[in-house]
């Protein structure tokens, strides 16, 4: 199934990415490894955005969305970046794996329809990251910049940023197109995070050899995300949004391997638990899609929205049938 080969490859490869952030962090400043980072990924997507984007089906709104969703994501990055700095990947990878909780949360605010399989996910999760935290307790301190608390905080942040990015990327989405809303909204939190390179008087200052990882991070993002977004024309290709939304559990094996942080059995269980609610939000969206096309998934990738939830408005945007996705 190719949508879902898709999907776990981009898992895997935003799993380096989170893997290179965690060791690239740790003592780091973080602002420059971000512009650097965020700059990268935005020269790939501009080409490609300005190619295949259709720019006509954007309206102010959608760029105002656009941009909406590009301030949450300076939040969400600059806080994952933050909370890998203070703490191994064991411990913030689940809870910022755990944005489409909050993307739930948000359908349910706007009134939308939520199952009881879609509350007893949300427990699992809830209870996963529970696990993880007082499991947490027990570690040894190396590996840990902060306490556990701290850095699950951040980790929060994270999450609820990338919820935020998700809520206004969907919605300018279907107002206009997905690559021209993905480089606003890239666009936009490099704005965001230059303003606040320069406010804080620093520099872009990694040591020499790690641009290139830094500018490979980058566009291992943009690949990603172009993997997920390629999909949306696939068969089946909301299970490309599920599987890719399981990247850190990906992000986990590799530090285990790797950055050699070993994880208690206990901590496994806790990350079993989240991961398990995770997909099982993911699964559930996706019947949902297949069934009667939901504006919102709970499976949203974190690199943008699924080109699926919007294609209809778009078609019918541009005078088009507004039959189903292909």
């Amino acid at each position: 199934m190719l949508a879902l080969s898709f999907g776990l490859t981009a898992a895997l490869i935003w799993a380096v990415h989170d893997l290179l952030a965690r060791k690239l962090s740790q003592g780091a400043a973080i602002l420059p490894l971000l512009t650097i980072v965020v700059g990268t990924g935005c020269v790939a997507l501009l080409p490609i955005a300005f190619a295949a984007g259709d720019w006509q089906a954007m309206t102010g709104a959608a760029a105002a969305l656009a941009a909406a969703s590009g301030l949450a994501f300076a939040l969400a990055i600059g806080t994952l970046y933050k909370a890998f700095s203070l703490a191994p990947v064991r411990v913030v990878s689940p809870v910022i794996g755990a944005y489409p909780m909050l993307t739930l949360l948000i359908a349910v605010a706007q009134g939308r329809p939520v199952t009881a399989g879609d509350w007893l996910a949300v427990s699992a999760i809830v209870i996963g990251i529970s696990i993880v935290a007082v499991a947490a307790r027990d570690d040894a301190p190396e590996g840990y910049a902060s306490s556990p608390g701290v850095a699950m905080g951040w980790a929060m942040l994270s999450a609820a940023g990338f919820a935020a990015t998700f809520a206004f990327g969907q919605e300018a989405t279907r107002q206009g197109s997905e690559l021209p809303v993905a480089l606003i909204g890239r666009v936009v939190a490099l704005a965001v995070i230059v303003a606040l390179l320069l406010w804080h008087r620093g520099s872009l200052a990694p040591q020499r050899w790690q641009f290139g990882v830094l500018a490979l991070m980058g566009c291992l993002d943009a690949a990603a995300l172009g993997l997920v977004t390629a999909s949306g024309g696939l068969p089946q290709a909301e299970y490309a949004s599920v599987t890719s939304s399981l990247f850190g559990v990906a992000t986990i094996l590799l530090a285990a391997w790797f950055l050699k942080e070993r994880v208690r059995p206990v901590q496994w269980l806790g990350i079993a638990t989240v991961f398990a609610g995770i997909a099982t939000l993911g699964l559930q969206g996706a019947s949902r899609r297949a069934a009667d096309g939901p504006p919102y998934s709970a499976a949203s990738t974190r690199g943008g929205p699924d080109r699926r939830i919007d294609c209809v408005s778009r078609r019918s945007s541009r005078g088009d049938t507004p039959n189903s996705c292909t």
